[in-house]
């Protein structure tokens, strides 16, 4: 609480400081006359890599800054291999690796000993792989690699925690719908990849309830084999040490007999589709507009990040100016082009709007894209595109965490080691006709996809105007627990 004499006394320095500023000549500062220095060169750490005979990668790298362990598993094989009629499986799994317990050490015996120890371990499966990360004290390396060999090669998936992680994926799916923007991300992703696909599919009650532990095992088993496995392990350790430390815990790990198939593709033609959800209820409009994206890999991607900057990422951006400063449309408006590794990513843009101006905004947003394939970048804005990127490029390594868990993903997909330092190059190096070239390319403003996620009735114009086809009415209602 201020009292009444610090009141006096602020209100009294507010008084001097105004005071101040009156006789103080009043003069501006041109942010662009100020000339940064040029960024240090970005040195990798050198990462001993090493291979074991049952097919374990292993990434060590000694950083005695802090008297901590850390660790970071990356296990090839993910969702995309859970079966169709039992999607959750992989998610739940993933979950369960840890908090499920293990052979040696109950769940809560296993909970009691990370908590007594101030250490960490978390696990999941996404998309396309299984991640451990763990942390603990130097001191407790050897305790470490007994823990995470507990975790992956024999996790208990205890029933009492699998009821619990059931009931809790049960009760995400009752509440999917409760966001406008979630239920956007949700479907739009359904709309670009197709509602089948392993890379936007997502679990009901019944799939949930076809799950049982025995499935667990089974998908465990099939994913966790140490050819699948990439380990990292970094800190205040030593390197021959915790090399036959992991040959004490993980050789004896016996290969599997059949390899995993790859990833599935993307089967995409472009083409024009608009589907609205209809909200009655909803205040406002969210729009999703775009279409299938590309990789990661791609040779000409460092063109596509300016592309980005200049037409839809942050404040001065062309959609920004546009749609919200100009047009006053939205608060919120962005665009992206988004890429992937082991499958293309999505190009969308997204307005969220009165239900009155959607139509409004969703056609300004269009007009922009084709705009851009039309009017090449400024000088100024392929400035600033650049520089968004070059002045934050420094944090992709301000945590050895971070650095040592992309050379693992670079690893994987057999990109080198440098691969974003040879990006930032491109960027650097980007003209203006290198990022029309990239629009011209890569953006169909003419085979665009739409979804809109609002009260249909209050739109200023009807979707079928858009003449993207007969607008498709998206039921979102959540299929009954049988």
């Amino acid at each position: 609480m201020i009292t009444s004499n610090l009141k006096h006394r602020f209100f009294s320095a507010l008084c001097i400081m105004f005071s101040l500023l009156a006789v103080v000549p009043a003069f501006a500062i041109d942010l662009n006359s100020i000339v940064y220095p040029s960024l240090n060169p970005v040195v990798l750490p050198k990462i001993e890599e090493i291979k074991l005979e049952n097919g374990i990668r292993l990434y060590l790298l000694e950083d005695k800054t802090l008297p901590l362990v850390q660790a970071s598993v990356r296990i090839h094989g993910g969702s995309y291999l859970e079966p169709a009629d039992k999607i959750g499986l992989a998610e739940i799994c993933g979950e369960l690796l840890r908090a499920g317990g293990t052979e040696k050490w109950s769940s809560d015996e296993l909970d009691e000993l990370l908590e007594s120890i101030g250490a960490s371990a978390e696990t999941s499966i996404d998309n396309i792989s299984g991640n451990l990360k763990l942390m603990m004290l130097s001191t407790h390396t050897e305790l470490a690699l007994e823990v995470m060999a507990e975790i992956l090669r024999r996790p208990r998936f205890e029933e009492a925690r699998f009821e619990q992680t059931m009931l809790a994926a049960k009760s995400m799916i009752s509440r999917r719908n409760d966001q406008a923007d979630q239920i956007g991300e949700r479907e739009f992703n359904k709309l670009i990849y197709g509602s089948d696909s392993v890379y936007a599919r997502h679990s009901e009650y019944a799939t949930l309830k076809a799950i049982t532990r025995d499935d667990l095992k089974v998908f465990h088993n099939r994913i966790f084999r140490p050819e699948n496995v990439q380990m990292a392990i970094w800190g205040d350790i030593d390197n021959k040490k915790v090399l036959a430390l992991v040959n004490k815990h993980f050789a004896d790990w016996q290969k599997g007999s059949e390899p995993l198939p790859d990833f599935p593709t993307v089967d995409y033609k472009f083409d024009k589709r608009i589907a609205c959800v209809d909200q009655p209820e909803a205040q406002q409009a969210n729009v999703y507009i775009g279409h299938l994206g590309g990789r990661l890999f791609d040779a000409d991607h460092p063109h596509r990040i300016v592309m980005n900057n200049i037409l839809g990422v942050g404040f001065g951006s062309r959609l920004f100016n546009q749609v919200r400063s100009k047009a006053g449309l939205c608060y919120s408006v962005y665009g992206i082009y988004t890429a992937n590794l082991s499958y293309p990513g999505i190009f969308y843009n997204y307005v969220a709007t009165k239900n009155e101006t959607t139509a409004k905004a969703t056609k300004m947003i269009i007009e922009e894209i084709k705009r851009f394939q039309k009017d090449p970048p400024t000088a100024e804005e392929l400035k600033t595109a650049k520089d968004r990127y070059l002045n934050s490029f420094v944090f992709n390594f301000d945590d050895k965490a971070e650095i040592i868990s992309r050379m693992v993903y670079y690893d994987f997909f057999k990109l080198p080691r440098d691969f974003l330092n040879k990006q930032k190059e491109m960027v650097e190096q980007t003209t203006a006709a290198d990022v029309s070239a990239a629009a011209v390319k890569y953006l169909k403003p003419d085979s665009l996809r739409i979804l809109v996620v609002g009260n249909q009735k209050a739109f200023d114009e009807p979707l079928a105007k858009f003449s993207n086809g007969k607008p498709e009415l998206i039921d979102v209602t959540i299929p009954p627990e049988k």
